[in-house]
């Protein structure tokens, strides 16, 4: 079964604030984010926006296939988020592969839904609990004790938010590089500056440390023995070794 690892960034929605705050045109989109963030702190103490008022800037992927593995970001620099989030799924629609995430039950998937219903985008296969092919009943992309979709944060923590762990922190103490320079704090200003790639960039290293903390669980499990294991890692780390970009060069550099 193929398998995609995947993560998401994503910034307020500030065309969705605006309308629902009735605010004008004239007014700054960071003065927008400002008045929600504002408000959010008001409400629960954090300006961490609800799902629903955020919006998809990136979407990076792992991928391990025949002899090859490879992570990419879909759709272009200058790609919308309608554009990307229908990439995504029509993934799903043509391979269906198992997808692994590391929170992606609480918040990349319950965004990409909300976001997916703005844009008015069809997942049929994402959606099937077992209508149009009976084995998705017993394993789907929705439930969340299924593996079609493992998000391996609410795994690991036997799914109780008191033992969820980071992915940055748990990456570094299974021997991997963790996150280099940027956060998703920091997105949201990236983004004002222009800072696209950065971003982009930033959500790669981000999949690469989950499917590297992904094949540890594998091991664990009994999945891969430890040649495999060992074999699986030195692919991953020849290929984005091969990779020229700064952000890679960055990462191999620091797990050596």
């Amino acid at each position: 079964m193929l398998s995609l690892v995947f993560d998401i960034e994503t910034i307020p929605d500030i065309d969705g604030i605006r309308r629902l705050q009735e605010l004008p045109d004239t007014l700054a989109d960071a003065d927008v984010a400002n008045i929600a963030f504002h408000q959010r702190r008001q409400q629960n103490g954090t300006d961490f926006l609800p799902h629903h008022l955020q919006r998809v800037c990136a979407i990076s992927c792992a991928l391990r296939e025949g002899n090859q593995f490879r992570v990419w970001t879909l759709g272009d620099e200058q790609a919308t988020e309608a554009e990307i989030i229908q990439r995504f799924f029509d993934g799903i629609e043509k391979y269906t592969p198992n997808l692994v995430s590391w929170n992606g039950g609480g918040f990349d998937l319950p965004v990409l839904h909300y976001r997916a219903m703005v844009h008015g985008i069809a997942a049929p296969r994402y959606w099937d609990l077992g209508e149009d092919e009976k084995d998705f009943k017993w394993n789907n992309y929705i439930s969340r004790y299924h593996m079609r979709h493992l998000d391996l944060m609410d795994v690991l923590a036997m799914y109780s938010g008191r033992a969820n762990a980071p992915l940055d922190q748990m990456a570094q103490l299974c021997g991997f590089p963790g996150k280099l320079g940027m956060d998703g704090s920091k997105v949201w200003q990236a983004y004002l500056n222009g800072e696209i790639k950065a971003i982009r960039d930033y959500c790669e290293t981000d999949v690469a440390n989950t499917h590297l903390v992904y094949l540890r669980f594998l091991k664990m499990r009994g999945h891969l023995t430890e040649a495999e294991y060992n074999t699986e890692i030195a692919l991953v780390k020849e290929t984005l070794s091969s990779y020229s970009e700064a952000h890679w060069q960055q990462f191999i550099a620091a797990w050596q």
